[in-house]
């Protein structure tokens, strides 16, 4: 491919002029960038001169999806849209959707969605259009918060554990965009559990079409010559060129559907698997995305552009790249074909660059500036001549960019969105979000409720199911003493209303504590998650009017707790292990490496429970690391430096266990790893053991505790070297702990890369065996 920032000829369409789109600007910002082609471009100017006007900061931090991804970035802050002088934003955290007055920054309304809100509304006449985790697709009335209606993009009301939040089974995180009064999204992120692409009437919200086999597509994968059913992840802000609806699919390339039909047109994810994520933008018949530019025709890549932030014009292309940012202009070239004969097209050529010290985050144009946001401070420049003109300090990366009636909105990653205009309007206004104390009476049945369920079942992590919260005082007790994620649930419209207030302006809502609006008895919430199981309902009803059919299947084995009743009359019930379910506590089962669990309970076809990021580092698949492990509701997995225990049944973390480098050695492309050296830990009764050098640490599993440091013993071969060795093999059965001394002289070659790993620390051969007895130690 060749490169977008050469002068000289750069991209040619092979068999057609490519006709950049013009696109009538009003003074609003309504969509993500702007537009349906989230070109990031205005023809409404800024002032020269921009002073702070008002500012808002959250109460809380901002909770992206996928925090350690660079190419999964839509939700690093509430992105905003402007439209007849208010400014509508969502929140990641609490799942609101919330309007201000642009001119002060007062709040006009908010609206609850059921889960986190992670992109930006679109406004469409007189409604407000937003998608939510919850599955839903909601169009709100602009001028007062109240629902029109709503679509849900999944084909159940069935809910997991994501991204350590219970949401819906099918996330709306196709973002939805509106062409010709019909407005698209997308629900669904895992393939396997289906996609599902929607066309709506945006007044009616009746649907035109639905994709719902996007899911399930034989396609090649990234890996070639690999051909298996797949789909297409829809996670980012949907796009329009022309007749064709560009889904973004997570951390790939977009794949496109007819936008007429629904018809499914290309997906070319093994072609450009080192592409794809961010934001998609149409520049006529083309599409950039992740430094390439691809035919919205055919999906297929022409060109390389600069990987940074990208600002579509009517006349070309302005990118941020590397520290520095540069205008290109479309102009007429003529190029000979295969056969000689001249063929019109277009091309970019290079106006002028920039040279910048700091890299830009985000950029969009209003008028005859360009703005650039990034780490603590926003930026003007002349579109004309590329000079700086303005800039202004702002706390954390202006990821989120917009403008609208002179006035400049940028929104940064703690959370603060700030509003600059005019140096002759009001003076700057403060509204930041107070926190209430406390809205609840301190010494009530509540507080001691909670003080009780606290002390008597010793649960503080994990997740909590208040199944008839009523206000929702004994969630927000309950949050007070503990680091429990707190799902409230109440059938109740006007409790629910109370609940979401109060526990609002105690500002621990989204953060800490979720109100659901569900019948009891049927909540729709994943099965065995909660670690405890309340009922705010039982601090004033009688317990055994209340039905326990829904607190059972919340119940988590090995361990979860259901609590009900009031302080002094607590009635406890905890969940033992399940019957017929089996143990993977060896690389290859157990210690006989029968590669069978021994599990009755596992059948039929499997679907997501739970899923989540962890800051947590391990070594390439190439380097064949250790499988994870499973035992009594917990699943251990090990990373460079470390090992990790969570709750096999949400997704909770346990415990770290810190051992600085024990895997580093398998981090590379040798393809040797555990495949060669067998596994360096093992479960055994109560217990993990991970070998590391000459040592084998016992620790506790259900705490990660260190209990007790075995080494290996020195040789009774009177002529052997006294230097140590390594511990090598490892196993534990019926209370013996099995290990081998390694040979550090046999050190096998590598099988495909000599990379980053280290093949004098991957072991293969042993020269003694050896057991200790972990019940006398």
């Amino acid at each position: 491919m060749k490169n977008l920032r050469a002068i000289r000829f750069i991209v040619m369409c092979c068999l057609a002029v490519c006709q950049v789109e013009q696109r009538l600007q009003a003074a609003d910002w309504p969509a993500y960038r702007a537009d349906a082609q989230r070109s990031g471009f205005t023809t409404d100017g800024l002032p020269e001169e921009l002073a702070l006007q008002w500012h808002i900061q959250n109460t809380h931090a901002i909770q992206s999806a996928w925090p350690r991804s660079t190419r999964l970035t839509y939700d690093r802050v509430n992105h905003c849209v402007i439209a007849d002088d208010r400014v509508y934003f969502g929140d990641s955290v609490t799942g609101k959707i919330q309007a201000v007055d642009l001119n002060t920054g007062k709040p006009v309304w908010e609206y609850f969605t059921e889960g986190p809100v992670r992109f930006a509304p679109t406004v469409w006449r007189d409604q407000l259009l937003v998608t939510s985790d919850d599955g839903f697709l909601y169009a709100l009335s602009v001028a007062e918060g109240s629902l029109l209606w709503k679509h849900r993009g999944g084909p159940r009301a069935d809910m997991v554990v994501g991204n350590e939040r219970v949401i819906s089974k099918w996330p709306a995180r196709g973002a939805a965009v509106v062409v010709n009064d019909i407005v698209y999204y997308a629900a669904g992120i895992w393939p396997s559990d289906g996609i599902f692409l929607h066309a709506l009437n945006a007044k009616t919200g009746k649907p035109v079409w639905s994709n719902t086999d996007s899911g399930q597509i034989y396609m090649p994968q990234p890996h070639g010559g690999a051909d298996a059913n797949s789909g297409i992840s829809a996670q980012g802000y949907l796009a329009v060129a022309g007749d064709h609806l560009l889904v973004p699919a997570g951390r790939a390339v977009p794949a496109s559907m007819n936008r007429l039909t629904g018809e499914f047109e290309y997906f070319h994810l093994q072609k450009n698997r080192a592409q794809g994520g961010g934001d998609t933008i149409v520049a006529g018949d083309l599409f950039l995305n992740s430094g390439v530019v691809f035919k919205a025709a055919d999906g297929e890549a022409i060109a390389k552009s600069a990987p940074g932030p990208t600002v579509a014009t009517p006349d070309g292309l302005v990118q941020a790249s590397r520290g520095s940012i540069s205008r290109y202009q479309w102009v007429d070239t003529e190029n000979p074909d295969r056969k000689g004969k001249l063929v019109r097209g277009k091309a970019l050529k290079q106006i002028w660059t920039l040279k910048q010290t700091h890299p830009s985050a985000a950029l969009i144009i209003a008028g005859d500036k360009i703005i650039s946001g990034a780490s603590g401070f926003v930026e003007t420049i002349d579109l004309e001549t590329g000079k700086p003109l303005w800039s202004t300090p702002v706390e954390g990366t202006a990821y989120g960019l917009a403008a609208s009636n002179a006035r400049l909105l940028v929104s940064t990653d703690r959370g603060t969105l700030y509003a600059f205009g005019s140096q002759t309007t009001v003076p700057a206004s403060d509204n930041d979000k107070q926190v209430v104390k406390s809205p609840y009476p301190t010494d009530s049945v509540a507080a001691r409720a909670a003080a009780e369920i606290v002390k008597r079942t010793g649960i503080k992590k994990g997740y909590c199911f208040d199944v008839g919260c009523g206000d929702g005082a004994l969630a927000y007790e309950l949050a007070t003493r503990t680091q429990l994620r707190i799902i409230a649930i109440e059938a109740d419209p006007e409790l629910i209303a109370l609940a979401r207030q109060k526990l609002t302006a105690a500002g621990v809502y989204g953060s800490r504590v979720t109100v659901l609006q569900r019948s009891l008895d049927q909540t729709n919430t994943p099965n065995k998650v909660a670690n405890l199981v309340v009922s705010g309902k039982s601090l004033s009803e009688d317990v055994a009017a209340i039905p326990r059919q829904e607190f059972k299947r919340l119940q988590r084995p090995y361990g979860g707790v259901i609590c009900l009743g009031k302080p002094g009359a607590l009635e406890i019930d905890k969940r033992g292990a399940m019957e017929g379910a089996g143990e993977w506590t060896h690389q290859y089962a157990d210690a006989a490496n029968t590669l069978c669990s021994n599990d009755k309970l596992v059948n039929g076809q499997l679907s997501m429970l739970w899923y989540r990021d962890f800051d947590f580092v391990i070594p390439s698949r190439h380097g064949r690391g250790p499988a994870p492990l499973y035992s009594k509701g917990r699943l251990f997995h090990e990373g460079n430096n470390g090992l990790l225990a969570v709750d096999a049944y949400n997704g909770h973390e346990l415990w770290r266990f810190k051992i600085e480098g024990v895997l580093a050695a398998y981090d590379g492309d040798e393809l040797m790893g555990a495949s060669g050296t067998g596994s360096n830990y093992c479960l055994g009764g109560d217990f993990v053991f991970i070998r590391h050098e000459e040592h084998c640490f016992q620790l506790d599993a259900a705490t990660g505790e260190l209990l007790h440091t075995y080494d290996v013993p020195p040789s009774e071969d009177p002529k052997a070297e006294k230097t140590k060795q390594p511990w090598g093999y490892i196993a534990w059965h019926d209370g013996m702990l099995i290990g081998t001394a390694a040979d550090p002289s046999h050190v096998v070659a590598y099988r495909y890369h000599a990379t980053t790993g280290d093949m004098t620390k991957q072991l293969t051969e042993s020269t003694r065996l050896f057991a200790f007895d972990t019940k006398t130690r």
